[in-house]
């Protein structure tokens, strides 16, 4: 069985992720690929859209094959950063896609999911959606422009996901741009019966319906000042400052990586004065890169995915043991193996 299916029906070109015991978790062949159909698609004149959904009732995608990456990071290999290249180049693709491209966020949507996504045209969740970046949690740092996405949120939600490593309904999604209309789990069926004879744009008109009140929106007082700080030790103060629900945002901060947590603060402010997806992708790329030469990764994804202890031992262990030239490493660039879009 294809670990992602294709399908060309009605002037639709449908991509599903077949994965479904794996929560259709991404691997490199089907990277390439959705990158070769995409590429055909959109020069066909049989597709006059795109959409993509995965296999299963549990979600979109979980993200990519972590146990591969992870024998890759415990072994020092390097099949990881080829595979990062061409998914961050699939990224980029569906963020210009001349065509629209619909993305079915129903269930969970993390990591890699979030990448096939949530830089489409024309992005829908559902009651089911559980949007997130939980990369901070495995001594990692969001990439598949996910930066990019999470530093052009409100405000300073963005800071909150990213660092939290928490997900986000699908009403929070919309708040924050990662989504753009609400269809109930119950009318997709209904959606692709319209989409069948309508436009994109029409059959949406006619289905999705107005999103529920978003939860994070509510908090953004809380979170706008405490995130807004320079420092992640500053960010924690204040989370420890202003009220229960702050407070239990700071633990879940302080079970993190350290380093990760530096990192991905860094380029989350980078990401916001950067130009284009392209840009961002790059120094992801080179955040990645380093990453996977970093015992942080390889411990954050064996407690929690291979062991599942849910007890890493990060090193450095404490924020404070976490110094500049060690998060300047990360955005080190790579010369001749910089990440370029084709």
């Amino acid at each position: 069985m294809n670990d992602v299916q294709f399908l060309v029906h009605s002037g639709i070109g449908r991509i599903t992720l077949n994965r479904p015991r794996a929560l259709n978790s991404l691997n490199h062949d089907m990277v390439l690929a959705m990158l070769d159909h995409l590429e055909a698609w959109r020069s066909d004149p049989a597709v006059r859209a795109v959409l993509i959904d995965g296999a299963g009732d549990r979600g979109l995608c979980a993200g990519g094959d972590i146990r591969a990456i992870y024998e890759d990071a415990r072994t020092g290999g390097t099949a990881s950063l080829r595979f990062w290249a061409d998914e961050y180049r699939l990224n980029a693709l569906i963020s210009r896609y001349p065509k629209p491209y619909l993305a079915l966020m129903d269930g969970l949507v993390m990591g890699g999911g979030v990448g096939v996504s949530a830089h489409g045209s024309h992005r829908i969740v559902t009651e089911r959606s559980r949007v997130g970046m939980p990369e901070t949690g495995i001594g990692f740092v969001p990439d598949v422009g996910g930066t990019y996405l999470l530093s052009r949120t409100p405000g300073e939600l963005g800071t909150h996901v990213a660092l939290t490593a928490g997900s986000i309904s699908g009403a929070d999604a919309i708040h924050c741009g990662l989504a753009d209309h609400f269809v109930s789990s119950e009318k997709i069926p209904d959606l692709l019966d319209a989409l069948a004879s309508r436009t994109p744009d029409t059959a949406l008109e006619l289905i999705a319906e107005p999103a529920p009140p978003s939860a994070l929106a509510e908090d953004a007082d809380w979170i706008d000042r405490c995130y807004a700080a320079d420092t992640v030790e500053e960010i924690l103060t204040r989370l420890h400052a202003s009220g229960d629900a702050a407070a239990t945002a700071a633990k879940e901060i302080e079970a993190k990586s350290p380093t990760s947590l530096k990192v991905t603060l860094r380029a989350l402010r980078i990401a916001a004065d950067l130009p284009d997806l392209e840009t961002v992708l790059a120094q992801e790329f080179r955040i990645s890169t380093h990453a996977l030469s970093s015992p942080e990764f390889a411990e954050g994804i064996r407690a929690q995915i291979i062991d599942k202890d849910r007890s890493p031992k990060w090193s450095p262990a404490t924020l404070s043991e976490v110094d500049e030239k060690l998060v300047d490493a990360y955005f080190a660039e790579l010369g001749d193996a910089e990440w370029v879009a084709r």
